[in-house]
């Protein structure tokens, strides 16, 4: 794992990761059909998610769209925070932490697109896939390897609890089962 200088000690302080949708949780396909919209959602991430979850990280979503299937793959991983149709994703992020009561540093927040570039100024790590927009991975303080909606949460979630000495622990009561 190579991290930038001083991004460790900004994920030692994490406590929530808020992600975006399309371009994080999904490669940002949309397919429509008549009476529905699907997407497509990679297991790994999900897993990463559970664990996430399971360390004590609060895990939200925020997202311009809203969506059924989002709805139901936020409910299916137990995230309790699913905002959706916010088109300014400001306030809506300012109005979650102030709720959550979780300072700025203690947030991170990954996105892909330029709508995304105002959460990065009022949290204490931005995260970017490796398919982002190029103005969103220059201004993020980590740059995934993996692309959206291809197990890019799995890795930062890795990357997170590792960092914060949670990852043994997590191994150890899989390989206690």
């Amino acid at each position: 794992m190579n991290l930038k200088p001083g991004v460790e000690e900004k994920i030692k302080r994490i406590r929530v990761l808020i992600l975006d949708v399309d371009g994080v949780l999904t490669d940002g396909s949309i397919w429509l059909g008549k009476t529905e919209e699907l997407k497509r959602f990679d297991v790994h991430d999900g897993a990463g998610i559970k664990y996430l979850i399971r360390s004590g990280i609060q895990v939200a979503i925020i997202s311009g769209r809203t969506s059924d299937a989002v709805t139901l793959r936020a409910q299916e991983l137990g995230i309790k925070e699913c905002l959706q149709g916010c088109h300014k994703k400001l306030p809506a992020f300012l109005s979650l932490i102030e709720r959550l009561g979780e300072p700025e540093d203690a947030v991170a927040f990954m996105g892909d697109d330029l709508t995304d570039l105002p959460l990065f100024n009022h949290c204490g790590l931005g995260i970017a896939p490796q398919d982002a927009v190029s103005e969103v991975k220059d201004r993020a303080n980590l740059v995934a390897t993996r692309p959206g909606g291809h197990g890019v949460v799995r890795e930062v979630a890795e990357i997170i609890l590792k960092v914060q000495g949670k990852w043994e622990s997590l191994l150890e009561a899989y390989l206690a089962q």
